[in-house]
């Protein structure tokens, strides 16, 4: 097939392969931004344990083809898994649209670099290339419910607030005029402020969650280098956006949203907790901005990604699950099927904590 497959496991390889991976992931249609190269190789370079990581690169003539962004895990089950962790919402590799043999070829490589480890592709959004990479898969595989995310149509903020029953519509409506008396302004953040930007928004987000629950690594200082150094060069590219929100020069809230040629999703904000006080409906405020940028841009999707609260219900999204995906050679079976045990015992054991705190949220005790 003139194909040639490599695996790259270096770091600093990785990182020259920025421009091609750039090409292969605008001809791939079903990529997230989270499978930017700038996220991929910023995630590693702050979270990545040296030695382990597993790229697959395919390529015809010289040309980047297909590709899976993949990392070692040893332990008693070896997993190759995908880089980006717990802090990237979609996992898939990448395939180029116009590649009839891309996907059989990366599935072969697969197939070879997985002899003694398990694949365990966590969070693997509908529709991905990695569903068919597991469709022609041909030793033991499992697939697992993962995390439910919630999406929108790409619609602008007038378009949303139409979707919702009489009621709800009015207290949008009644909201949206709080944000405009408030004198709300709206800011996209150039390339070159964005670090800056990147740690007021940071420091917004602390102020906000004081004393509730929150992510604990959104606060860390990796999770803080890993952003500035990822965010810049996707906003440069496209990829990305970052919006701050001024009252009387002020700023309130901002908010980081990455975006793909299919999908905008709404990944990280901070506000002052002074908002609220005021009665400003933040999500209202920065949903508004994010529809426009869906909108206007010809996305079919606006994503408020994973997690189902309360605040993101109210906009009657439709429910997105992602999955998770195991594949194995017939040798590793046995781990296969031990692993897939072990991930759904915890998956039910999440997902009924999070009924529970749904129903507490949603005032039913």
């Amino acid at each position: 097939m003139s194909l040639d497959v490599t695996v790259c496991r270096d770091g600093e390889e990785f990182g020259r392969l920025a421009g091609e991976w750039a090409g292969l992931h605008r001809r791939c249609a079903a990529a997230t931004p989270f499978q930017a190269h700038s996220w991929l190789h910023s995630w590693w370079t702050s979270y990545g344990t040296p030695g382990r990581l597993r790229v697959v690169l395919v390529r015809r003539r010289g040309r980047l083809v297909a590709a899976a962004p993949l990392r070692l895990v040893p332990g008693p089950v070896p997993v190759l898994t995908h880089l980006g962790g717990a802090i990237t919402d979609f996992s898939d590799v990448l395939v180029d649209d116009g590649d009839g043999e891309a996907v059989a070829a990366l599935t072969g490589a697969l197939g070879e670099l997985a002899r003694s480890a398990v694949i365990d592709l966590r969070e693997v959004r509908a529709g991905a290339v990695a569903e068919r990479v597991w469709a022609r898969w041909r030793g033991p595989r499992h697939r697992l419910a993962d995390s439910l995310c919630l999406e929108l149509p790409p619609l602008p903020i007038d378009g949303l607030v139409g979707r919702l029953p009489r009621a709800r519509a009015q207290r949008a409506r009644a909201k949206l005029r709080k944000i405009e008396s408030a004198g709300v302004e709206e800011r996209v953040v150039p390339p070159a402020e964005i670090p800056d930007a990147l740690a007021r928004l940071l420091e917004l987000h602390r102020r906000q969650w004081e004393g509730r629950r929150v992510t604990p690594e959104h606060l860390t200082p990796r999770f803080a280098e890993h952003l500035e150094r990822a965010v810049r060069p996707m906003a440069e590219s496209g990829n990305a956006m970052v919006t701050e929100f001024r009252i009387a020069g002020d700023v309130v809230a901002a908010n980081v949203a990455l975006m793909s040629p299919r999908l905008s999703g709404a990944y990280l904000y901070g506000a002052d907790p002074a908002l609220r006080t005021g009665k400003v409906d933040v999500l209202a405020m920065l949903l508004r901005a994010c529809a426009r940028e869906c909108s206007t841009n010809g996305r079919s999707t606006l994503s408020l990604l994973r997690g189902t609260e309360p605040y993101k219900r109210q906009w009657r999204p439709s429910p997105a699950p992602n999955q998770r995906l195991l594949m194995a050679r017939r040798r590793m079976a046995p781990a296969l099927l031990l692993r897939a045990a072990y991930a759904g015992g915890r998956a039910r054991a999440a997902r009924t904590v999070r009924a529970v705190r749904e129903r507490r949220a949603d005032g039913g005790g």
